[in-house]
């Protein structure tokens, strides 16, 4: 079909239509189309198209071989952004279990510097009372010791006072009997 495409083209000249024979050396038209069919029979002899053929196929080649390698290149680089998106996910995860243990740690030990101090506040609060209980044990003690110390006093006084010398003598006879019968 091209070739009668190609013909009818030729065909339709004006040197068709010139009153000139076209098949003459003395027509331009048909000496260039001479010389066109000359080098078409060049090319086609040294194999041109071939070559260019050849050519174009390398460089397809070329193409489709830097295209795959563009594909597994982009392959390579999704695999890398996923296996970094997945490190990213874990080490996310584990700082987030890290401050949540910090957190626990924290609270821990806050609760426990609390029953610390609630202790040692109990101790000190019973160190303070035994303190005053020993206080008031004192001062009862020094109270007592003064009222046995006036006791006796006022008690020897109105002894030597009343005192007599049978008298003395009577009770001592008295202790004497009361410390036998309890000793006894």
């Amino acid at each position: 079909m091209t070739r009668l495409a190609a013909l009818a083209t030729l065909a339709a000249t004006p040197a068709f239509a010139a009153e000139k024979p076209f098949f003459s050396l003395a027509n331009t038209d048909f000496v260039v189309l001479i010389g066109l069919l000359v080098f078409i029979g060049i090319l086609v002899y040294f194999k041109v198209p071939g070559i260019l053929a050849g050519m174009l196929d390398k460089r397809a080649e070329g193409i489709r071989s830097d295209l795959d390698e563009a594909r597994s290149l982009r392959e390579e680089a999704q695999s890398l952004l996923a296996s970094f998106e997945r490190k990213s996910a874990e080490v996310k995860e584990q700082a987030d279990r890290i401050v949540a243990a910090a957190k626990s740690d924290a609270e821990e030990a806050a609760e426990q510097a609390k029953r610390d101090l609630d202790a040692s506040i109990d101790r000190r609060i019973r160190a303070a009372e035994d303190q005053i209980a020993s206080a008031e044990a004192a001062a009862l003690r020094r109270v007592r010791d003064r009222a046995i110390s006036a006791a006796t006093a006022a008690a020897a006084e109105v002894l030597a006072k009343d005192m007599d010398g049978d008298r003395a003598n009577a009770l001592f006879d008295e202790a004497l009997e009361t410390v036998k019968a309890k000793l006894h």
